[in-house]
């Protein structure tokens, strides 16, 4: 594997004392796409925003870019950039307000290189963001990531109220920055098997723990092992129960 950009080794984080997320290890190096998977309440969106710092780690460690987790805006000056479920945006900030303010710095071809990605949203320059569609607003939402030139991306539920077509059209762009621009991605997403279908990696997690891991491509080979971690069989319950205990 090469050089890690995130590592992440027993995290263990929840809330008001009571853990969501388990002993969670995960790795991501340059230009890959791992996904974290599973149902709602698996403790998905935890482990994410335990990553970025915005939930207190229980034990565990998580290193950013080779250092330890420090706060979320340190965080981000680094290089880690999360996308959360509800897209983080202003309603009342036009498109070229929030791309303006996603810049670290003026430049022209960075926006160039991401406008290219998103032709859509040129055509959308002066709307708020509050009128666009969902589509358009996850497109807002990826693209002011990206201008801050990420090296390490978190995306939670990117297809969250989005139509089939339009997150099978996103997530191979997710995919396409990973590798030509060397971002590490961490995906959270319903979508399991178009999620697989752009990842090198995936964690499936159930009751707060993962019960599944591999290489993405042998996951989809095996659909009952997954549809039973997924889904909970009595075997993949027991271990989440355990691990509650």
């Amino acid at each position: 594997m090469p050089d890690s950009l995130l590592k992440v080794d027993g995290l263990t984080a929840g809330y008001n004392r009571v853990p969501a997320i388990r002993d969670l290890d995960l790795e991501v190096g340059p230009g890959e796409v791992v996904s974290l998977l599973g149902p709602n309440g698996a403790g998905k969106t935890t482990s994410l925003l335990a990553m970025v710092g915005l939930v207190p780690l229980m034990s565990g460690t998580v290193e950013v870019l080779g250092e330890p987790l420090g706060k979320p805006h340190h965080m981000a000056r680094r290089g880690m950039m999360l996308v959360p479920d509800d897209r983080g945006l202003f309603f009342g900030l036009t498109v070229r307000d929030h791309l303006r303010l996603a810049r670290r710095r003026p430049s022209a071809e960075r926006e160039t290189v991401v406008m290219e990605r998103f032709p859509a949203l040129a055509r959308l320059d002066s709307r708020k963001a509050g009128l666009l569609s969902g589509g358009e607003q996850q497109m807002l939402a990826i693209a002011a990531a990206l201008l801050s030139e990420p090296r390490l991306l978190l995306v939670d539920e990117m297809s969250l109220g989005l139509a089939p077509k339009i997150v099978q059209d996103m997530l191979p762009a997710i995919r396409d920055l990973a590798k030509e621009e060397g971002i590490g991605v961490v995906l959270v997403e319903q979508h399991v098997e178009l999620a697989l279908a752009v990842s090198d990696r995936a964690l499936v997690l159930n009751h707060g723990r993962v019960v599944l891991a591999g290489a993405a491509a042998d996951l989809l080979k095996d659909r009952s092992q997954l549809e039973a971690a997924y889904f909970g069989s009595d075997e993949f319950a027991d271990r989440g129960a355990e691990a509650m205990s």
